[in-house]
């Protein structure tokens, strides 16, 4: 059985104890996929190693009370603004334990700690078949007056200052008028 100490982003599979300490509000939501609406909230939940907020959805919302201790199995992690969230899902499992989580470490809130977001395709920003790098676009006429594009950090407005402050004397005078 694991701990709540021990999980990490993106866990499947994850079988826990837990004691039931805070429920939050209740929130409406509609899902985007079939404008059904549904009821979210989510649980403080610990064990002695720590605590974690578990994500409920409708009916799982009703069954779950304050104080009481739940087996919970093939559940999942998942990051929730870059902070960890444990989820049931539709497979998991929402069970009463036959023993009692006794004491609940709640200095040690794994979801306060911030996580960085991976990538929905593994590959960062870059898109689903990665790739990417440093891309510049240049001037292929060297007789152009136009200057290579760069990728480095100064604004197009630097860009026109270093322009005008490249230029003879003589026409910055004129652009003064």
């Amino acid at each position: 059985m694991d701990k709540i100490s021990e999980l990490r982003p993106f866990q499947k599979k994850v079988e826990l104890a837990v004691k039931v300490l805070e429920k939050n509000e209740v929130r409406e939501v509609t899902s985007k996929l079939d404008n059904s609406n549904h009821k979210v909230t989510e649980a403080l939940v610990g064990d002695e190693s720590g605590i974690i907020l578990l994500t409920l959805w409708d009916d799982m919302i009703d069954r779950v009370e304050l104080e009481k201790t739940y087996k919970i199995a093939n559940a999942y992690t998942s990051l929730f603004k870059n902070c960890l969230r444990l989820n049931i899902g539709r497979y998991g499992e929402l069970t009463d334990s036959k023993e009692e989580v006794a004491e609940v470490n709640k200095e040690n809130n794994v979801s306060e700690k911030e996580f960085e977001q991976r990538g929905r395709f593994g590959g960062g920003n870059r898109g689903r078949f990665g790739g990417g790098g440093n891309r510049r676009s240049f001037d292929r006429s060297p007789k152009s007056e136009s200057k290579p594009a760069s990728d480095d950090s100064d604004s197009d407005s630097s860009d026109s200052d270093s322009e005008s402050n490249s230029d003879s004397d003589d026409s910055d005078d004129s652009s003064d008028e």
